[in-house]
């Protein structure tokens, strides 16, 4: 017989049972709103939806406002800060469902939704970012590599490794400039016409208008044929309905507290190259200011937002030289666009790719200015201390500022080719020739420029050259390209960075160097020697799984740590720290794939990998453009935490900790595609409100956008929140 006590034990263990079932299986409350808000609870046929978003829509602000947030485990939402004065469009997105019906409604209002079920997978993956779509394309496998022709194994002799045409499938050629995979590629326009084959569509598409050379060249870098085909039957399965063969996940955890803000900017003929929205080394400078964009090769005119009134404009951008060249010049069109016809939608001379702000609030932006020709001074026989080392003939962007205190742009002649720009902490400005085959590294000492306005005098430049030698300095008579190592001289070697970091550690330059396997490359200030490093890349010395190929964008830590995205689907840091100190000196130095392979480190980006060859170090679908370091804690993850585009994954991806992600994904319009991003502190008091990242839709096909035609870039803004439901 049991005694009183354990009868009363078992008494309150039934009750705290039936709590806890009563708990689980009552409905979840939603939480108060405030007057800004809109909240309530998100349910389906089956409960509670967790990890789905809820979306504010608003085209009554004078530019289209969107904001987003996750429902919590209980199916709980609050949208925060929804300016006042505006009816919105709410709708529930998510993973497994189809859109819910619109809802009106208005801040300081509890409004529970209910979402709905997809009836099918086939419905249910209209939603899917494009890499789960792009997972599908057949790569081909390893038995066709290298490539030894038509009497061989069928493929190009060009094509010598696999995993040079994963590069190609994914960054540095089929989604270099927008998203493969979303609705608007992995289905072929009836306007293109009629076709037998889904090749011979491929073939049409890719020449379509004012990109049409660009998208042939980009195909002439494969077997060409077996691409059609391979695209052509992509194309065709998924008209027939095969589906993709796995599922995104929803958001998770800390992936639940982001919120999403977006605005309109610029025009539908217009796109993106990226934005910003501070000073690098202060992120408090410009709090609570404008973001300016750069618009590349579609136009001179900087968009701009003011994210308190909600109000875009844009800028008109300047050239020295009548004569600058457009992109709109010699046009030759291989056949009408299905959304521009014959249309020349891109017609820009200052051709302005990267944006920055220094400390005093001004936009920086690398921008053509005149014609290729260097002036008189970059060449040979110019007194200039560069030229006299190392003279330049031609320049294919240079650069300019504007003031927003007096609304003026000074432009600035540069000796050499621009392509991104970085400030370092002594207020020198660095420049990245844009990878390849440019030969130097450029700055301009801003602090001169501003004090003379000299800038012959306030610029300076540098070869690349290794120290094959040793003795720790720059020496003339150094061996040029072509020629062997001399451990008695140092040697030149003919590269390019296209992104450029100075490390706060100790000054140097960092630049990430495109191609196969790639690499990135160490610039001294001090002593003017560089150091090149590979990626591993079928380096017996390291593990498959620490390999990887093709940089993109790079950045870097506090501490030095460089951070770059590869064509393999990595995020990957090199540490100097790290390396042998005898791979790195004299004529080992030279030989970069054996320079220091231990100072690397890959991680595998979010995301799904080919089907076809699952496994294969670079089988990731995710196509990286660009990364950025958050040196400074803008967003609230941690200080000098890596955060990579994914340009497959409608997505940011933030890797904490050198281990786990988190994916900041735009849910809505599908085809959010990003080329950089930047963090600011509006407010150092205003925990999680008064911080965020800041990034665009950077796609060139701004048509290929959820909605199509008629659609812009957006600016994006990202906050994550202590927990789903902070207001």
């Amino acid at each position: 017989m049991r005694t009183r006590k354990a009868a009363l034990t078992g008494m309150l263990s039934v009750s705290f049972a039936a709590l806890l079932m009563a708990a689980a299986t009552a409905p979840a409350m939603a939480q108060q709103v405030d007057s800004d808000d809109i909240g309530g609870v998100v349910r389906s046929a089956t409960g509670p939806e967790a990890g789905v978003w809820v979306i504010a829509e608003t085209r009554e602000l004078p530019t289209r406002y969107i904001k987003i947030v996750a429902t919590d485990a209980q199916g709980r939402y609050v949208i925060p800060d929804l300016p006042a004065r505006a009816t919105y469009d709410i709708w529930v997105r998510g993973y497994g469902l189809v859109d819910s019906p619109k809802q009106k409604s208005t801040p300081g209002k509890t409004l529970n939704l209910t979402a709905v079920k997809a009836p099918s997978r086939t419905a249910a993956a209209e939603y899917y970012p494009s890499g789960w779509w792009y997972s599908m394309l057949k790569i081909p496998g390893a038995n066709m590599f290298p490539g030894t022709g038509p009497n061989g194994n069928g493929m190009s002799p060009t094509m010598r490794d696999q995993g040079l045409w994963l590069r190609y499938v994914k960054t540095d050629a089929c989604v270099g400039c927008h998203q493969i995979g979303g609705k608007a590629t992995r289905t072929i326009p009836a306007a293109l016409g009629h076709f037998n084959t889904g090749a011979e569509a491929w073939e049409r598409r890719l020449q379509s208008g004012q990109a049409g050379r660009n998208m042939v060249d980009a195909i002439g870098r494969f077997d060409t044929q077996v691409q059609l085909a391979n695209l052509g039957d992509w194309t065709d399965r998924i008209a027939k309905g095969e589906l993709p063969s796995s599922d995104p996940p929803r958001p998770v955890g800390r992936e639940r507290n982001v919120v999403v803000t977006q605005w309109d900017w610029n025009t539908q003929r217009g796109y993106l190259h990226d934005e910003i929205a501070t000073d690098r080394n202060n992120p408090t400078v410009n709090a609570n200011g404008l973001i300016y964009g750069a618009t590349e090769a579609s136009s001179d005119m900087i968009p701009w937002l003011d994210p308190v009134d909600n109000t875009a404009g844009l800028l008109k951008t300047e050239f020295r030289n009548p004569r600058t060249p457009s992109t709109a010049d010699g046009v030759a069109f291989y056949a009408d666009s299905p959304y521009w016809g014959k249309e020349v939608v891109w017609d820009s001379r200052t051709n302005t790719h990267n944006p920055m702000l220094d400390s005093k609030g001004r936009l920086w932006l690398t921008a053509r200015i005149r014609p290729n020709d260097n002036p008189a001074f970059c060449k040979a026989g110019s007194n200039h201390p560069s030229a006299r080392i190392f003279p330049t003939q031609t320049s294919g962007r240079q650069a300019e500022v504007y003031d927003p205190s007096t609304k003026q742009i000074t432009t600035v002649d540069l000796c050499f080719s621009t392509h991104h720009l970085q400030f370092d902490k002594s207020g020198i400005l660095w420049f990245s020739g844009g990878g390849g085959q440019s030969g130097v590294i450029g700055w301009l000492d801003v602090n001169k420029f501003d004090q003379t306005k000299d800038e012959q005098a306030s610029q300076a430049w540098s070869p690349f050259v290794l120290d094959t030698n040793g003795n720790g300095r720059r020496d003339a008579g150094w061996v040029e390209p072509n020629g062997a190592v001399d451990p008695t001289k140092d040697k030149r070697i003919v590269s390019g960075i296209y992104g450029v970091s100075p490390s706060p550690a100790d000054g140097s330059v960092w630049g990430s160097v495109t191609g196969f396997p790639g690499g990135v490359l160490r610039f001294d200030p001090k002593t003017q020697l560089t150091e090149y490093y590979e990626v591993p890349w079928k380096n017996a010395k390291v593990p498959p799984q620490g390999q990887g190929f093709s940089p993109r964008g790079n950045d870097i830590t506090t501490t030095g740590v460089v951070w770059t995205v590869l064509a393999s689907g990595h995020l990957a840091s090199f540490d100097r720290k790290l390396c042998n100190a005898n791979s790195i000196k004299g004529p080992a130095i030279a030989d970069p794939q054996n320079a220091c392979p231990e100072g690397w480190k890959l991680y595998q980006l979010p995301g799904p990998e080919f089907d076809s060859v699952k496994g294969v170090p670079g089988a990731a679908v995710e196509a990286p453009y660009y990364n950025w370091v958050d040196q400074h804690d803008t967003f609230g993850l941690g200080r000098d935490v890596p955060i990579a585009t994914g340009n497959q994954t409608d997505s940011l991806a933030a890797l904490v900790n050198n281990r786990d992600w988190v994916v900041l994904r735009v849910p809505y319009p599908m085809g959010y595609f990003a080329k950089g991003l930047d963090g600011r502190i509006d407010d150092p008091n205003g925990a999680w409100k008064g911080k965020g990242l800041w990034s665009t839709y950077s796609t060139r096909a701004a048509h290929h956008i959820e909605g199509g035609k008629g659609n812009t870039s957006k600016v994006v803004k990202f906050q994550i929140r202590p927990d789903p439901l902070a207001k």
